[in-house]
């Protein structure tokens, strides 16, 4: 025999599921700071300068969505056995995690060039670093509006 009413226990249940959704809201994950950015990349190339040109990338200024941001990546190189483009990492200043996408070349690819679709949550900016074969490295940075959040906002 139960002690408790009905209307008791699904006033019970209905508590416990606000709960549960509060919880999940409260729990959300937190978004990368411009200093978080700058302290990945920090991380992984020290103090070493970096340059700039070289880099495109074609970014929208305004996104409309954020759940389908695109983003091309070029970088200028004659993609030789003495001159190539060794990689190439995105971040962005608003992601759970500051490094977005990253890409390996050889000089076998022929161009140093990727494309993607990545997710903003919200108005971002974008950074580009490129490491040469020779130890260079360049940087680009370029500013995305969101207009509909992409990462659940």
């Amino acid at each position: 025999m139960s002690f408790m009413s009905s209307e008791q226990s699904r006033r019970d249940a209905f508590k416990l599921a606000g709960l549960a959704g509060l919880s999940l809201l409260v729990a959300s994950p937190a978004l990368a700071t411009p200093e978080e950015v700058a302290s990945a990349i920090g991380k992984a190339y020290g103090d070493r300068k970096f340059a700039s040109g070289k880099i495109k990338m074609d970014v929208p200024e305004i996104a409309e969505n954020g759940l389908v941001v695109p983003i091309n990546v070029e970088v200028e190189s004659p993609m030789t056995d003495a001159d190539y483009v060794k990689a190439v990492h995105v971040y962005a200043e608003g992601n759970p995690l500051p490094n977005v996408i990253s890409y390996k070349f050889t000089p076998a690819c022929g161009k140093a060039s990727a494309s993607a679709r990545m997710r903003l949550a919200q108005t971002q900016d974008v950074v580009c670093v490129a490491e040469m074969s020779d130890g260079s490295l360049y940087k680009a940075k370029a500013t995305i509006k969101v207009t509909i959040g992409g990462c659940g906002g």
